[in-house]
């Protein structure tokens, strides 16, 4: 079994090791605006995932897809000899989507303040089907016993 905290700092090792070749030793002119934001590694420390982010459109994440696994082999020796493993682990490059699910969340949490507006408008607007207060409350049943004139003889209720 390896060390999980031994595996987080090799995968933070990993994350910050490509961040630094892909701003200064990749010249390929489809990196686009490129973010490294994570990186994972299995327990074995055979297999890496580096999540990472292009500013642009579909077709500057695709370009920038294509340097990267272009650039995979050189990335994948510079990360095996700073990390000093027997084997180096194989590179997976993924497209972390996050702005996307935030835009797609943001616009969920839109429509549920709209309709949570629109039930107020409607509560506020809304009137009761009976009376406003439909129990019958303690004062009204001393009203109803003052008005017979059995206000010094206990009721049943009274004497238990």
């Amino acid at each position: 079994m390896t060390d999980p905290a031994k595996v987080r700092r090799h995968a933070e090792r990993i994350r910050e090791l490509v961040a630094s070749v892909v701003r200064s030793q990749i010249k390929d002119p489809r990196l686009g605006m490129i973010t490294i934001t994570d990186a994972r590694i299995t327990a074995d420390l055979r297999d890496a995932t580096v999540f990472y982010t292009v500013l642009g459109d579909a077709a500057a994440q695709a370009s920038t897809a294509a340097a990267l696994e272009s650039a995979k082999g050189m990335l994948r020796s510079t990360v095996g000899k700073a990390l000093g493993l027997r084997h180096s682990p194989t590179l997976t490059f993924v497209l972390d989507d996050v702005q996307d699910q935030v835009k797609h969340i943001d616009d969920l949490l839109a429509a549920a303040r709209q309709s949570d507006a629109e039930v107020q408008r409607l509560a506020a607007q809304a009137k009761y089907a009976g009376e406003a207060q439909p129990y019958r409350l303690d004062e009204d049943e001393d009203a109803e016993g003052d008005q017979d004139g059995d206000e010094g003889t206990p009721s049943a209720t009274d004497r238990r």
